[in-house]
């Protein structure tokens, strides 16, 4: 069994979503990121070079004391945790937002703050194409979110997958969820839950749903 999983994916993949249902039905510890607490998000999207840097700067500062804080507190009545981010995407969202000197520094930052936090288990990345990403961003309504264009969310998909390939040390399952919906099908959301808590070698491991079409990843 694993003692820390993390639910990971693009902007509207649903992390947070299934990453609740999951904890919840598990009894498990959950830590949601905080982002709309966040006052440089909606100026980000409004002005992406002049509010990249101190975005990226608060996403570490507070993600680094949110997991710190998490992880000093042990909750012997919880038999394992559950987040619905993994800190590494500071990382991955930092090198497509920021220009190479800032990128540079902000490495540096991340370094340090990142070894003292623990690594997850398992990460479970949930797949989504851009249209359907699209269409999530939409539904849920986020006044600030509604002109993210495909571009950038092709970007930071990019940024996830070229990350997750490379990570031997970690065990990586990236779950195709286009033609599933594990909000409103409780077998679809059964299947994934099931998916998760399988025992899995290190490396990257792509799953499908049996039946349906291959996945464009």
């Amino acid at each position: 069994m694993y003692n820390y999983i993390v639910i990971e994916g693009n902007i509207g993949a649903g992390k947070t979503s299934f990453a609740t249902r999951f904890a919840e039905e598990s009894d498990a510890r959950l830590i949601l990121e905080q982002f709309e607490e966040n006052s440089f998000l909606p100026k980000f999207y409004e002005d992406p070079a002049r509010y990249a840097f101190p975005l990226e700067l608060s996403f570490l500062a507070d993600r680094y004391q949110q997991l710190k804080t998490q992880f000093t507190t042990t909750d012997m009545f919880k038999p394992f945790t559950v987040a619905d981010y993994f800190i590494f995407k500071s990382l991955i969202f930092a090198s497509r937002n920021l220009e190479q000197l800032e990128f540079g520094l902000y490495s540096k930052l991340f370094t340090i703050v990142s070894s003292v936090v623990p690594k997850p288990d398992l990460i479970v990345y949930l797949y989504l194409n851009l249209d359907n990403l699209k269409k999530n961003i939409q539904k849920r309504g986020r006044p600030y979110e509604q002109n993210i264009q495909f571009e950038y969310l092709d970007k930071i998909q990019n940024g996830y997958l070229d990350f997750l390939r490379q990570q031997s040390d970690l065990r990586v399952i990236l779950i195709d969820t286009n033609e599933i919906d594990f909000v409103e099908r409780d077998n679809d959301y059964q299947w994934m839950k099931d998916v998760i808590l399988q025992n899995y070698p290190l490396g990257m491991h792509r799953i499908q749903k049996p039946g349906l079409f291959p996945g464009l990843y």
